[in-house]
């Protein structure tokens, strides 16, 4: 007997008005009105991607640089409150985050 079913039955008339998910829910990261810079340029010759102008919490936006180089397979890191993704993803880091919720605004080339 699980946690939902005791509750069931201390609680018999109680209906949830949300679904409860049990895993919790920390995915959800801040959407924000002022939209993310994307640029690019190059560092040693090789060429990068870089986002920055996000306003929301540190945890989310490392949250979200993690799930960038997860979906793009790709490495990159986290630094001076700017995402560094290597190479030139700017086409499908503006998709990815549109399909998010994010503003975003490309900058240069």
């Amino acid at each position: 007997m699980d946690l939902q079913d005791q509750l069931k039955n201390i609680f018999p008339d109680h209906t949830p008005s949300e679904s409860i998910n049990p895993k919790g829910d920390s995915k959800r990261i801040w959407i924000q009105t002022e939209p993310i810079i994307c640029k690019y340029e190059k560092r040693k010759g090789k060429p990068i991607t870089i986002l920055e102008g996000y306003t929301g919490t540190t945890q989310d936006f490392k949250a979200l640089t993690k799930e960038l180089k997860k979906k793009l397979s790709v490495g990159g890191s986290f630094k001076d409150n700017k995402i560094i993704i290597q190479g030139d993803y700017r086409d499908t880091i503006m998709q990815i985050l549109k399909e998010k919720g994010f503003a975003v605004k490309r900058v240069g080339g």
